[in-house]
């Protein structure tokens, strides 16, 4: 689509970006004496909280999101790469129950570019060309390795694996820097902290190679082979990277450095604020309310559990508006 063709939907974002969360909303959802008191916040901000729910609640605001999208954009394809990791967890699901023969409740996740069901039919029957073209290669060898070995761990390298490379080939596809840079993100963070998981679990080089994905913003094999030596090698490795500044908040915890990524993707995200034409403010206000979502769900956890505020506030993320 043209990028002269934005222009209506980028002013339709542009009203809905009013509805959105800003850092002073966080501060007084962390400063609410209780959970319905921070129902009530969200609520003066347009949230539905009728149902009481956590789960209903965030779930009412992705549907509402997409449901947007689909208003505003004839091909909604576009925004797929943002939902790969559903798809992706459900094929780790139903390959995981068919290889046991067991039936779990509540193993899929509903938001996918592909239904559960469908996923699940694939596996069941090995049916895996019924799978995304994405799909299919790792659905068979996930498939095979689990039934073989029954080696969970090494399912889920294969499928995680593909899931990162797909979301990187979409990026890369969309010929949108905005996309792009979300993708190369979440693979570098996940190649990160599987790299210092790794570490910490002694896993060999050949393990490592094989579950890291290669991207534009590190060097896969330096950071394997700084995992297979030590954790300090790997902080001195990405001292040299553009996650330098990301480094203390990976030696606090794996949760902080999620949180520093967070960041850094709404900071990269900003820009996209004052940009009138292309498909970028449409896939940034996706983002912003997953971001969005992902605080309040830590505040409404935290609020249910009656934890330390403090401690709440070290894991909300900075908002984009």
């Amino acid at each position: 689509m043209a990028d002269k063709q934005y222009i209506y939907q980028v002013a339709r974002i542009r009203s809905k970006e009013m509805e959105l969360l800003t850092g002073q909303n966080i501060q007084q959802l962390l400063a609410s004496d209780s959970y319905d008191s921070c129902l009530r916040v969200l609520s003066d901000r347009g949230w539905d909280v009728s149902s009481g729910d956590a789960d209903t609640i965030l779930a009412i605001q992705r549907q509402n999101t997409w449901a947007l999208m689909e208003e505003l954009v004839e091909d909604i394809s576009v925004f797929d790469v943002f939902l790969y990791q559903n798809d992706f967890h459900n094929l780790k699901a139903a390959i995981k129950q068919v290889c046991t023969q067991e039936h779990f409740q509540d193993i899929y996740i509903p938001d996918g570019t592909v239904e559960p069901q469908r996923i699940e039919q694939a596996v069941s029957q090995r049916d895996f060309g019924a799978l995304p073209p994405r799909m299919q290669k790792a659905a068979q060898e996930a498939f095979t390795a689990l039934l073989r070995t029954g080696d969970g761990q090494l399912c889920d390298v294969i499928i995680d694996s593909a899931c990162l490379a797909a979301i990187l080939q979409a990026g890369r596809d969309s010929g949108d820097a905005l996309i792009l840079a979300y993708a190369e993100l979440t693979v570098a963070a996940a190649d990160i902290k599987t790299a210092v998981r790794c570490q910490r679990t002694g896993k060999e080089l050949d393990f490592l190679k094989r579950a890291l994905v290669p991207c534009d913003s590190l060097d896969v094999a330096q950071l394997a082979a700084a995992a297979a030596d030590s954790e300090e090698a790997i902080y001195s490795y990405l001292e040299r990277t553009a996650y330098a500044p990301g480094v203390e908040a990976l030696r606090q915890s794996s949760a902080a450095f999620e949180r520093w990524c967070d960041d850094l993707m709404m900071q990269r995200i900003r820009p996209q604020l004052h940009n009138a034409f292309t498909i970028g403010p449409l896939a940034a206000y996706i983002l912003a309310r997953e971001n969005e979502e992902k605080t309040v769900r830590i505040i409404l956890s935290g609020k249910k559990n009656h934890l330390d505020e403090s401690a709440v506030a070290e894991r909300v993320r900075d908002m984009y508006v």
